[in-house]
């Protein structure tokens, strides 16, 4: 991805979520490396990011610090913790407690907003 150019907080930012996942899928990176991210919004403890996952692809165990949400925007993912899986289509709504371990996978590729509340994902 570019250096970005574009501002991360402001009193009013919108987003054709559409686009920013073209854009995304454009570079390449999610079928070369598996997975690529576009930070939309960083504004004092709120973190908003767009990931695309590829076919077959996961986010290994790992964390957050704050609060999150995960909200599908195309295809279908599988956000696990410990023992329990929810299928997570476009529509859907997660949200995890801060501390919490989990992964991420998509059988067939998809597109979610992560949201972030406080610090920063580990």
């Amino acid at each position: 991805m570019p250096t970005i150019n574009r501002p991360l907080a402001d009193q009013i930012l919108t987003f054709q979520l559409a686009t920013e996942v073209s854009r995304i899928e454009e570079t390449g990176l999610p079928e070369r490396q598996g997975r690529s991210a576009r930070t939309l919004v960083k504004d004092g403890p709120l973190r908003v990011t767009l990931i695309v996952l590829g076919a077959g692809e996961s986010i290994p165990e790992h964390h957050a610090e704050g609060p999150i949400t995960v909200q599908p925007v195309s295809g279908t993912i599988v956000f696990n913790v410990g023992t329990v899986s929810k299928t997570l289509e476009p529509g859907d709504l997660l949200a995890l407690g801060p501390g919490i371990r989990h992964t991420v996978e998509s059988e067939s590729g998809g597109a979610f907003l992560l949201t972030v509340v406080g610090a920063t994902a580990a």
